[in-house]
Formats: C-alpha cells, structure tokens, sequence
C-alpha cells in the first residue's frame, strides 16, 4: 500500500463534504424527507469499502458480516476522516433544507 499525501486528504475530504451535500440536497429536495442521506449513507460507505455482493449478506450472512468488520478494521486513519466527511456534508444537507423550510421556502 502507498501512502496518501496530505493534499490528497484535504481534497479528498472537500469533494466528499461538497458530493454527498449536493447528493442530499437533491435527494430532500426532490423525495421531501430531510435526513434521507444521512441514512443512506452507511449503506453507500459499506457498498464503498466492501468487496462482498449485497445479495450475501442475506445468503451468508456471518461470512459478509465477518468480512465487513475486517475490512473495516483494516481502514486507515486517512480513509476514515474521508468517509466521515461524507456524513457531514450529508447530514449539513440536512440542516439547510430545514433552515431553508423554516424560512418559508416551499420548493424545500
């Protein structure tokens, strides 16, 4: 495994708050349901790390579940703080449709 410059974190982090943002945003927007993303988004990060097919999670369960959790444990700090910036820039997408609804914009 190489090494990822702090560069590549920093933007890397920017991307993923700004994409999962614009994601959510749309998401509440369109379906009207404001935390949507921020639920979904486990669901995407585990789709992002794992190499298990969805459908084995149903069908073997404890090998997917075992898998997963190594997989997991095997992230680096680096890649860590890059998913986690998904879920902010998700759940900030959350907070502004609120606002945006509190204020009385009805298209939100």
């Amino acid at each position: 495994m190489g090494t990822i410059s702090l560069t590549h974190v920093v933007l890397s982090v920017m991307i993923f708050i700004v994409m999962f943002f614009g994601i959510g945003f749309l998401l509440n927007m369109l379906l009207r349901m404001t935390w949507l993303m921020a639920i979904i988004y486990p669901i995407v990060v585990v789709l992002i790390i794992d190499e298990v097919k969805v459908y084995e999670y149903f069908t073997k369960p404890k090998y997917a579940f075992n898998l997963l959790s190594e997989k997991v444990m095997a992230l680096h700090s680096a890649d860590v703080i890059i998913l986690v910036s998904g879920l902010v820039g998700a759940i900030i997408s959350g907070i502004v449709i609120k606002l945006l609804r509190k204020q009385g914009y009805q298209m939100f």
